[in-house]
């Protein structure tokens, strides 16, 4: 540890602060990086907001507290008060520390890049006047730090603006006020609150919490119905049977909507008057409103009941979410994070029809199992990490307590749409075995292409001309519905029947050939004992999957378990195994997680996995194998693989690179606008060549740009192309690129790796988890968003599903793309290089 470290380390309590250790160098000494010097402001709620000012010298970071942050204005001088030295892995801290600590309150990178000094800065520091240009996100240009002769405990600064091209007057831009997020990541610093509660509600730091003027209206986020416990990590609370309601805060005013919009304020002023009392300005909350009977279960006809007499006193109000409050938009935060800071302001203010709807640690089969004995419509379930969306959503789920059994098929109804085959069967159930056959309603949902192709060919020779139950629907409902003879059985699982014998809510689950039809009937329920009642079970993709050690943890940071990752993979295998298919593979295996030692596999030997093939050593040239299922990404993941790389070539030509990739590698002290502008200057060349090239976040540092090739070219002069296209980036822009590889020869300045591109060597693939801290992913992007991110590591096992939910298809023309290195290719750029 550093001698001027001693104070940092001495005002802190590492066992109780996520704050680095002096010893933790900083992230370009952890790779063993030589780097450019690097800078940083973090902006800091501790006991007032301030901007920490910090600049590397020396192997520490120099640290000035500035109170009201940086301005562009020449004319405005920023006090700047001298602090501790900070040890380098500080540059990159967001997080909370601890009440009662030293510093203690929310912290997030408010910028970040490189200072260039502007002659020596030791000399320059040790006589108080210190002149710099800063490459950073959102500061740029000469900047002055200049000691005071003011006494004081701390020595005092100013921090001064140079006239520049970068210079702005403060009253026409505030950097501070109008740039105010992190630049590192999605967090932010939701405004203190005012009033009475200001001092029991600290400011909270909010991974992707973003400014945004208030909407007038939001829609909810509706769950998906589904009929069997998920996989993966999931908080699950009661369904209310009751009216979903949203609640928007403006200036003190509260305004509560119905779902469709409807404004429902009048018809529930108590509850109005209370959120009132919670003292918030801004705001939109979602819950639902029920009426609780004598047992204390939601009763829905008790609260239409309750509108109808006009009183709302009896009316509870259950709160589960916030995704807007106090000028920010909290939609993109994880949603426990939400709801902690909902339960929060719920604790404030004096309330009796407000409530938290609070979510539950059991198991969620023993959650359900008890929702339904005591006669609740179900549970739903919230997927953990994902955002508010306004739309129907998978990551929010319906587990009802539904029955379940056979029913006879009497007929289906034509397809609507763009569905095939038919869009619902009609079902009938016998009033005893061999009695009257009636209608008992029908099920459309729970049917897969296939399925329904299959279905559609087995009742055509049953077609037939009258109906077989003894009340078949109205003549509305029966229009175009194409009877059948009796003999297929469904088994279906259904919320509910009513009074008239129709099911609600049904599934479809697959045809039984087990029982006659005639001896089809309701099941109804019987009084069993505990170990009697079905449990529901939890299914697998890959059902033969053993799973050793699922809890052992691989990475600290986010908590995430070996299970996780297996999941992970088992959900993204619809993205992942097209990318991996044919193409010899590479694993890099962490059996002690990320933190212990790592292990490059190129060989199937020794590894016993099935779907995992081993290819002929004497075709290519060496060990090498591939990944044919997803048993075998299962396996893969088993076997302790966290990062899959892939070779430029497939199985059906070894010999014949079909891509070259460049991996534009940067100094880890640059900021994210270089890489941005380094992607842009890159496309362009590859444009003028006339090769389209697709990108890729490397779920590291840098990004990856993949142009695809029909093979034709070797391997050696497919490498020689890309090296000759790094030769020309550094030699028209030296201090932007570098094509020499080592830490050196990249100070300051970004690498364009072609080194990717021989037999043999490796790049990690599209939808790759990566051994880095947080589990980062490689992930394919559209060019005009990699200015948009804050970092090639913005898609981690925990949050890319909701990307990929969206439908994006950056590389959705990949495979359409024909293209060769011709002769004048390669002729331009060595014209170019003379």
């Amino acid at each position: 540890m550093s001698k001027s470290l001693e104070e940092y380390e001495r005002k802190r309590d590492f066992a109780a602060t996520p704050e680095p250790a002096g010893g933790e160098p900083g992230p370009a000494a952890r790779e063993g990086q030589a780097h450019a010097l690097q800078f940083c402001i973090q902006k800091h709620d501790a006991t007032h907001l301030h901007y920490d000012f910090r600049l590397e010298l020396d192997g520490t970071l120099k640290s000035w507290a500035v109170p009201k942050g940086p301005s562009l204005d020449p004319g405005v001088r920023r006090l700047a008060v001298q602090v501790e030295d900070h040890p380098l892995a500080y540059a990159t801290f967001e997080g909370h520390i601890p009440e009662g600590h030293y510093g203690a309150g929310d912290v997030i990178v408010w910028d970040r890049g490189i200072w260039i000094p502007q002659g020596d800065p030791r000399e320059g520091y040790r006589k108080g006047r210190l002149k710099f240009e800063l490459q950073g996100e959102k500061l740029a240009g000469l900047w002055n730090l200049v000691r005071t002769g003011r006494s004081g405990n701390q020595e005092q600064w100013f921090l001064i603006k140079s006239r520049d091209g970068a210079a702005r007057p403060e009253a026409e831009f505030d950097v501070v006020g109008a740039m105010p997020d992190s630049v590192l990541s999605d967090r932010t610093l939701v405004p203190r609150r005012r009033g009475k509660a200001e001092t029991e509600t600290p400011q909270r730091t909010l991974k992707g919490a973003r400014r945004a003027a208030q909407p007038d209206q939001l829609a909810p986020e509706l769950a998906t119905l589904v009929d069997q416990v998920p996989a993966g990590d999931w908080r699950y609370e009661i369904k209310f049977d009751g009216y979903r309601i949203l609640t928007r805060i403006r200036d003190g005013e509260v305004r509560l909507f119905t779902r469709s919009g409807q404004d429902w304020t009048a018809k529930m002023p108590r509850q109005a008057a209370e959120l009132a009392g919670l003292g918030l300005q801004s705001a939109w909350l979602d819950g639902e409103i029920v009426v609780l009977d004598r047992q204390g279960l939601p009763d829905f006809q008790a609260l239409q009941n309750a509108f109808e007499a006009g009183g709302s006193d009896d009316i509870l109000y259950y709160l589960f979410d916030v995704p807007y409050l106090d000028g920010r938009d909290l939609c993109q935060v994880a949603i426990e994070e939400r709801r902690a800071l909902l339960a929060g302001l719920l604790r404030h203010g004096e309330h009796e029809t407000l409530r938290f709807s609070e979510d539950f640690g059991e198991a969620t089969d023993a959650i359900l199992d008890s929702a339904c004995k005591i006669r609740l419509e179900g549970l739903i379930g919230k997927r953990a990490g994902s955002h508010y969306l306004s739309r129907r959503s998978s990551d929010w789920i319906k587990l009802k307590c539904q029955n379940r059994q056979e029913f006879v098929v009497v007929g289906y109804t034509a397809p609507k749409g763009t569905r095939q085959g038919f869009g619902a069967l009609l079902l009938g159930l016998h009033d005893a075995p061999g009695r009257a056959l009636r209608y008992a309603g029908k099920v459309g949902a729970g049917f897969d292409g296939p399925t329904l192709r299959s279905l559609y060919r087995q009742m055509q020779p049953l077609r037939s001309t009258r109906p077989a139950v003894t009340n078949p629907p109205g003549c509305a409902e029966a229009r175009g519905v194409h009877w059948l003879q009796p003999q297929l059985l469904a088994e279906v699982a259904y919320a509910e029947m009513t009074r008239d014998g129709l099911i609600r809510h049904a599934v479809f689950h697959g045809l039984r050939e087990d029982k006659p039809p005639e001896a089809i009937t309701r099941e109804r329920p019987q009084e069993v004992g505990p170990a009697a009642t079905p449990k529901r079970s939890r299914t697998r993709g890959d059902a033969k999957l053993t799973l050793t050690h699922p809890e052992r943890v691989i990475d600290a940071r986010s908590g995430a378990t070996k299970r996780d990752l297996s999941e992970f993979y088992e959900r993204t295998a619809p993205w992942l195994l097209p990318q991996l298919a044919n193409r010899p593979v590479a694993l890099i295996r962490a059996p002690e997680g990320i933190a212990g030692e790592l292990f490059f596999q190129k060989s199937a030997e020794k590894l016993g996995v099935a779907g995992i093939a081993a290819l002929d050593e004497a075709e290519a040239g060496q060990p090498a194998m591939v990944v044919e299922s997803a048993e075998g990404l299962l396996g893969a993941v088993q076997m302790n693989a966290i990062e899959l790389h892939t070779w430029n070539a497939t199985t059906a030509d070894l010999q014949h690179p079909d891509r070259f990739i460049l991996d534009l590698d940067p100094d880890p002290a640059l900021p994210w606008r270089r890489m941005a502008e380094a992607t842009g200057l890159t496309l362009t060349l590859l444009e003028e060549l006339g090769l389209r090239a697709f990108v890729k976040t490397s779920g590291g540092k840098g990004i990856h740009l993949v142009v695809p090739l029909t093979p034709g070219d070797d391997w050696a002069r497919v490498k020689a192309f890309a090296q000759a296209i790094a030769r020309h980036l550094a030699k028209l822009l030296p201090d932007r690129f570098s094509a020499v590889a080592g830490p050196k020869n990249r100070v300051g300045r970004i690498f364009a790796d072609y080194l990717r591109n021989g037999q043999g060597a490796t790049t990690v693939a599209a939808y790759s988890v990566r051994a880095r801290e947080g589990l980062p992913v490689s992930v394919p992007v559209f060019p005009e968003e990699v200015a948009e991110l804050k970092g090639a590591d913005a898609w981690t096992l925990r949050n890319l599903h909701e990307r990929l939910a969206d439908d994006p298809a950056p590389w959705a023309d990949y495979a359409s793309v024909r293209q060769r290195i011709t002769a004048e290719m390669r002729r331009r750029l060595r014209l170019r290089e003379a």
